[in-house]
């Protein structure tokens, strides 16, 4: 699998945990392993970029 582009802004699906499905949006990228993600709620949250596939 080639390099995923991590960009403010751009549209995810979590794969991992309880909330596995539901769409996100990255709100801040924290590190090169961890990004801040907008819940559809508005509510923010941390992730593992593993965690997140893009579309």
């Amino acid at each position: 699998m080639g390099k995923q582009v991590i960009q403010v802004g751009r549209s995810a699906v979590l794969t991992k945990g309880r909330r596995a499905g539901i769409k996100v949006k990255i709100a801040k990228i924290l590190d090169k392993s961890f990004v801040e993600i907008e819940l559809p709620g508005g509510k923010t949250r941390k992730c593992n970029v593993a965690h997140l596939e893009f579309y």
